[in-house]
């Protein structure tokens, strides 16, 4: 893995560097990325024996502009019936408090949800996970619901 990190730092400072430069046009840097995510591919097969996956962890906000909080029985609900059907094959939900700004700028401390989705990317996963923001919000009045993506190498 410190391999894999010094490889990943050295490409991206070295895009970086020679960007500001003016060295490099943008097909280069994404050559470079293409470069980087090619290692980090390999490293994930050879040494661990795995696949690189999409990693996405959703927030959920449990209360409510005006009303009581959402309860543990909506939010199972939402996610039986809103989040399974798109990925049935698993996913990770973690008990969580959080604080934000609001639009108002007063921080509004809360109860969270955190759904970890580990997945093999494709067009129609980015589109649901999308969907199934937008319902949280519309169902629940939230302001938001904040996306966080990455890759991970997955083994099972």
């Amino acid at each position: 893995m410190k391999h894999l990190r010094l490889a990943m730092l050295f490409v991206l400072c070295g895009g970086l560097l020679l960007s500001n430069a003016g060295a490099r046009d943008i097909r280069d840097e994404i050559s470079w990325r293409s470069a980087a995510s090619l290692y980090e591919q390999r490293f994930c097969q050879r040494q661990l024996q795995g696949e690189l996956w999409s990693r996405t962890e959703l927030f959920f906000g449990l209360s409510r502009s005006s009303g009581p909080d959402i309860t543990e029985a909506e939010f199972q609900h939402f996610v039986d019936t809103e989040i399974t059907p798109h990925f049935p094959n698993g996913l990770t939900l973690i008990d969580a408090r959080g604080q934000y700004l609001d639009a108002s700028q007063t921080i509004i401390q809360e109860g969270a949800k955190v759904l970890i989705l580990l997945y093999p990317f494709e067009r129609d996963s980015n589109q649901a996970i999308n969907s199934i923001r937008e319902r949280y919000k519309a169902r629940f009045q939230q302001e938001s619901v904040m996306r966080v993506d990455d890759t991970a190498c997955v083994s099972f």
